[in-house]
């Protein structure tokens, strides 16, 4: 297949986002710009979003109320399922603890983001990273032993650092807040995983990558919402 035919049948991708909207708002970037590049000319990406008031998830969040959640979250994902979408992405890490609960209710694909970051590190050859993210993310099974059977370590920081790399998501990434010290948070994590002999930092929050840069870090990170972005292009595009 030509790059011009993928282009001409590009298919649609559903974007359950709002989770921040900061982080859902570098996905329409990434996606756009990915296809342009791929297309050339006045292509842009066929994008279907749903964007939920994140008050409302974090609180059901806090409150353990993960099967509401997911309700909620899956009734958003049928109704794109419905508006059209070819495929759906969650756009969050967090929130693929229901994602159980969103894939039972639609009958197209989910590309699941722990998926797709499991892939890159296998493709770098890697077994045993590190792991940035909530607490929820850091500390729960339902995102680490999505890696691990697949054969990949993961490492997660010691409890008073994930507080506090919890507390600079909710408190500052998610209100776009990007301050020089709580980078420096982030890259002594990075710094302490490197004395572990961990070959690279799962950046496991979309809203990190507003913060940490590649460039600062003295291990190599990898960056989930870039790589859920260049799945989901590869899938926009194939036949």
């Amino acid at each position: 297949m030509s790059a011009v035919q993928g282009c001409k049948d590009m298919k649609t991708v559903g974007l359950l986002g709002g989770m921040s909207w900061e982080s859902t708002a570098l996905y329409y970037q990434l996606l756009n710009q990915g296809i342009r590049e791929r297309c050339g000319g006045l292509h842009s990406a066929q994008i279907l979003l749903a964007s939920v008031d994140f008050h409302t998830i974090e609180t059901l969040q806090q409150q353990g109320r993960w099967e509401e959640a997911g309700s909620f979250l899956a009734d958003l994902a049928l109704r794109l399922e419905r508006g059209g979408a070819d495929f759906l992405l969650l756009c969050t890490n967090t929130m693929h603890k229901v994602a159980p609960q969103i894939e039972a209710a639609i009958s197209i694909p989910f590309l699941h983001l722990a998926d797709t970051t499991a892939e890159k590190v296998k493709e770098r050859g890697e077994t045993r990273v590190g792991l940035l993210g909530t607490s929820f993310t850091m500390e729960e099974d339902f995102y680490r032993e999505r890696l691990q059977n697949q054969g990949i370590e993961v490492l997660v920081p010691e409890k008073a650092q994930r507080l506090e790399i919890n507390r600079i998501i909710f408190a500052e990434l998610c209100c776009g807040k990007v301050k020089e010290e709580s980078r420096q948070t982030y890259l002594r994590a990075v710094a302490d995983f490197a004395g572990q002999s961990v070959q690279s930092v799962i950046l496991g929050c979309t809203e990190i990558g507003i913060l940490l840069k590649a460039d600062q870090s003295s291990l190599p990170l990898i960056d989930t919402t870039h790589i859920h972005v260049e799945s989901a292009i590869r899938q926009m595009l194939s036949t």
